[in-house]
């Protein structure tokens, strides 16, 4: 066979994303601090743009979606949870995060100059190291092991390692932290939880044997294996029961108590309230979408000057191209996130008015088909932005659960709404009816949730909820306690 080269012509059609297009497709998953570090950056870039003036209070009809009624699920009567009446006084309950979009002007402010005098822990501890009588030497290890503790107040360096960076013994950094060691708060500089406990037990002088075994054995208590623990430590139960209560009262990350950094804290970027006529009303948090102007002054005073320099002018053409494509992505981006919070809230207004026991199970494909986009856009749109609700602040993915099959044959239920109903049933326990998982799944049944005691053990687990012995043994051990502390 023999070959030979030849031309070929084909046409064919494919689809490329341009880099506005990508661009657009990243805006929609930034979250509002991303987003306005993004816009400045754009600012710092384009003389064309700049910030509109802000606007005190929500204005939710400037993004309101053209030719929909944002009142959605409107009905005749009116439902007993929440109201309107007591909407406002839910809403400031319904999370401790604070809202100043109504606040006067400033206000926000007070809190942000009182956190930033506040004092950290560095500083409190090296007000400490000043007030101490060490010597030139001893100051610089005790300066030098300060640098190295954690904001959680433990200490993570060597020792050796630290003696042979500053060529001094080990020995003598060993003395340095033992003095450091009884710094306020107590527990400071301390390697490990046990060490930690032991630094306050001392210096509250209830580090006797029976708690030296305690705290050598953490991880007894953890599994709650009291047994072991009563043989360990050489006790009863009614003093076994005491130094755990001593253990509670402890700290284990002492240098928390101090200011570490800015507040965290989260802005939902959609409002969620009751509407006076019934249903809902879905707002955008105005403070979250910067608006931007485009100075067509600047633009038409500067095209005047550079009539005479080509380059000038496809750099001005090429800035107002660039405005104006990022002011409809905004927009846009605005727009989407209504669209599906709309479509959220109308999809679990149950939850809204009776509870996450209403939880409905929901997933991304019924919310494009819904709003007609695709599942990767609401899946950009409900990663890190949250709602608030008159319920609380949730992020937008917290409503998207699986389904878990009705035993009746109705409506599914979410897997939320499964975890909170095993929550439930499990506070409701008494000392003579705990119940295991195989009678969780039992009871779920009955209430028509088919779940399968797997599933009730992977969701107990997940909520941190020990078994069901080892709930038995607790409830003992402090009924116990309780009985002995009332004779």
């Amino acid at each position: 066979m023999q070959s030979s080269a030849s031309l070929l012509q084909r046409q064919k059609q494919s689809m490329i994303a341009s880099p506005q297009l990508i661009e657009s497709i990243r805006l929609l998953q930034l979250a509002h601090t991303e987003l306005h570090q993004y816009v400045g950056q754009e600012i710092a870039k384009n003389p064309l743009l700049e910030l509109a003036p802000s606007e005190e209070g929500p204005s939710g009809d400037d993004w309101s979606i053209p030719g929909e009624d944002p009142d959605i699920g409107a009905r005749e009567k009116d439902f007993d949870k929440p109201t309107s009446a007591e909407a406002p006084e839910r809403f400031m309950q319904s999370k401790s995060t604070g809202n100043t979009a109504n606040a006067p002007p400033g206000a926000g402010n007070a809190v942000d100059k009182f956190s930033v005098s506040a004092e950290t822990l560095h500083d409190h501890v090296a007000r400490q190291i000043a007030l101490t009588a060490f010597t030139s030497q001893e100051r610089l290890i005790a300066g030098q092991l300060a640098a190295h503790l954690e904001d959680t107040g433990y200490l993570q360096v060597s020792l050796v390692e630290l003696a042979s960076s500053l060529n001094v013994r080990a020995d003598d950094v060993e003395r340095v932290l033992g003095i450091l060691q009884h710094f306020d708060p107590p527990g400071l500089f301390a390697r490990t939880l046990s060490e930690c406990l032991e630094i306050q037990l001392r210096q509250r002088d209830r580090f006797d044997p029976a708690m030296a075994a305690l705290v050598a054995n953490l991880e007894m208590l953890a599994r709650r294996d009291f047994q072991a623990l009563k043989q360990h430590c050489g006790v009863d139960e009614e003093d076994l029961l005491d130094m755990l209560h001593e253990i509670r009262a402890l700290d284990p990350k002492p240098g928390n108590q101090f200011h570490t950094g800015g507040p965290e804290c989260v802005m939902p970027e959609v409002w969620v309230m009751p509407s006076p006529g019934g249903g809902w009303q879905i707002e955008l948090d105005p403070n979250t979408l910067p608006k931007l102007l485009i100075n067509h002054t600047y633009f038409a005073e500067v095209s005047r000057a550079a009539v005479q320099n080509s380059k000038d002018q496809a750099f001005l053409h090429e800035c107002l191209q660039n405005a104006n494509w990022l002011i409809r992505s905004l927009d846009q981006r605005a727009n989407t996130i209504l669209k599906v919070a709309t479509e959220i809230v109308r999809q679990q207004e149950a939850f809204l008015e009776h509870g996450v026991s209403h939880l409905k199970p929901l997933n991304l494909r019924t919310v494009a088909e819904a709003i007609n986009v695709h599942e990767s856009t609401v899946s950009r749109v409900t990663s890190n932005k949250y709602m608030l609700t008159p319920r609380g602040v949730f992020e937008l993915k917290y409503f998207f659960t699986v389904a878990i099959a009705s035993c009746e044959g109705g409506d599914a239920h979410s897997a939320e709404a499964v975890r909170h109903r095993i929550k439930a049933i499990i506070a409701g326990e008494s000392l003579a009816d705990v119940l295991s998982d195989d009678d969780i799944a039992v009871r779920l049944k009955e209430t028509g949730i088919d779940v399968a005691r797997r599933t009730v053990t992977k969701y107990r687990e997940a909520m941190n909820i020990p078994s069901s012995v080892q709930r038995r043994r607790e409830k003992r051990l402090w009924l116990e306690g309780d009985q002995g502390s009332a004779a």
